[in-house]
């Protein structure tokens, strides 16, 4: 009863949205306009764990795919390397890597980062890095944001920003704008 109150609560709601350019949810529109423009972007970290903002290189690459309304996709392709989006202000930068740490301090056990147990995804050299694992299931992998007349659309303080948990390496970041 409560959950079918909240649909229909849902659905009076859903008619009163007003969108700020001015028009209303439509239909779906398809055809030869819609385009997908992918890059792989290098990206070499310095430090660990670090805050990369790149919000200029996204912005840079919508321009670049001409592509006017759509979304951008911001993915990474490691499991230690996150994408997010937040406010770029230095003391909250701080915050961010304090409350990472907290969450999965560096210097506690990790069978991960037990290579006596250990035997699946080796490397030669491999680094303890069990934290990094742990910290990124609290960031995530990728950050979708809505390309508006060929603009990401972010609010006034949102930065999309890479996070470095492991250790300072070359890294491999897919910007992939689609639309029309």
């Amino acid at each position: 009863m409560h959950s079918e109150k909240a649909r229909r609560l849902s659905a009076v709601e859903a008619g009163r949205i007003s969108v700020l350019n001015g028009t209303t949810p439509g239909g779906l529109t398809t055809g030869a306009d819609y385009k997908v423009f992918s890059r792989i972007v290098k990206v070499e970290s310095t430090d660990a764990p670090e805050i990369i903002d790149f919000t200029d290189t996204v912005i840079q690459l919508v321009t670049e795919s001409g592509i006017k309304h759509g979304q951008v996709s911001v993915y990474s392709t490691h499991t230690t390397f996150s994408v997010i989006i937040n406010e770029g202000e230095p003391l909250l930068l701080q915050d961010m890597e304090h409350f990472l740490e907290r969450s999965a301090p560096k210097d506690i056990y990790y069978g991960h980062n037990d290579f006596e147990k250990r035997t699946v995804s080796m490397r030669p050299n491999e680094c303890p890095n069990g934290h990094a694992h742990c910290q990124h299931m609290i960031l995530g992998t990728s950050e979708i944001v809505p390309v508006i007349d060929g603009n990401p659309l972010l609010g006034e303080f949102q930065r999309i920003l890479l996070v470095e948990l492991d250790e300072p390496k070359p890294r491999q970041v897919v910007v992939q704008v689609m639309g029309l």
